[in-house]
């Protein structure tokens, strides 16, 4: 059983499956520091500010595009995940009506949906496991997700893991909200933090793997014209550390990198 002084994050897959994400110290950290805002951070949000900082925006786009990388086994045309502003809103639209389900229904037939929400104590007793405490799941969960998923998923972890691994799923955009009293499987959590990640194009067609097993890179789409970054299918022509390093303050401020910039 995991120690009851652990965060974790409980999480809902477009499959309504349970699971608990990995006890990751920088999702915990991500989703504590907006559970601990004061109340003129929030006030200041809902004057207009974003439902997630330019930082944790970062941090959760790195994550995914580490563990789309390190898939084993290894991907042949795992492509490099991008974030989609259109996403985030649509993610913060859900992520305000604090639901604990998929949604808005007529949006789930053209994205793919993580959830999760997070109070800092142990949540066993909301999981559907006959009363046992579901045990912990690291990434890449290879155990159990491999080039055959979803067609061979076996546990409720499955689906979930295969969105974040999902190829062609190259767009993301996620949003963080506090929830007061919020309903999760009959049981009312007081301050839950709710994350909401909208992907595109949606992954989890049901039969298909979700990437090609072989040589990382070496069966991306032609519309990438080579470009391999991390073990991903990349795009954009950066090539240089000072253009890693740059480009995310490029895009906080909503400009755009000129590709002949940057040389490899």
């Amino acid at each position: 059983m995991p120690p009851s002084t652990a965060s974790l994050f409980l999480c809902l897959t477009q499959t309504a499956l349970a699971m608990v994400l990995t006890n990751s110290t920088q999702l915990e950290s991500i989703l504590d520091k907006y559970r601990e805002k004061d109340e003129e951070w929030w006030r200041a949000r809902s004057r207009g500010k974003r439902a997630i900082s330019d930082g944790d925006m970062h941090l959760i786009l790195d994550l995914h595009n580490k563990l789309r990388g390190q898939v084993y086994p290894p991907a042949s045309n795992m492509e490099y995940m991008v974030w989609d502003y259109e996403l985030e809103r649509s993610a913060e639209h859900w992520a305000y009506t604090c639901r604990w389900e998929h949604g808005p229904s007529h949006m789930l037939t053209q994205i793919g949906q993580n959830l999760g929400a997070h109070w800092g104590r142990c949540v066993c007793s909301l999981q559907r496991s006959g009363g046992k405490c579901v045990r912990y799941y690291s990434y890449p969960y290879s155990q159990e997700c491999n080039p055959h998923c979803p067609f061979r998923c076996s546990g409720p972890v499955c689906t979930h893991y295969t969105q974040l691994v999902w190829a062609t799923s190259n767009r993301i955009g996620c949003a963080i909200n506090v929830c007061y009293n919020m309903n999760v499987w009959g049981m009312i959590w007081a301050k839950a933090v709710y994350l909401v990640c909208n992907y595109s194009p949606p992954g989890n067609w049901w039969g298909h793997a979700p990437y090609k097993y072989g040589t990382p890179c070496s069966a991306c789409p032609a519309s990438y014209g080579g470009g391999c970054r991390d073990n991903l299918c990349y795009k954009g022509g950066f090539g240089t550390e000072l253009c890693f390093f740059l480009l995310p303050w490029f895009i906080s401020l909503h400009t755009f990198v000129p590709i002949q910039n940057c040389y490899k």
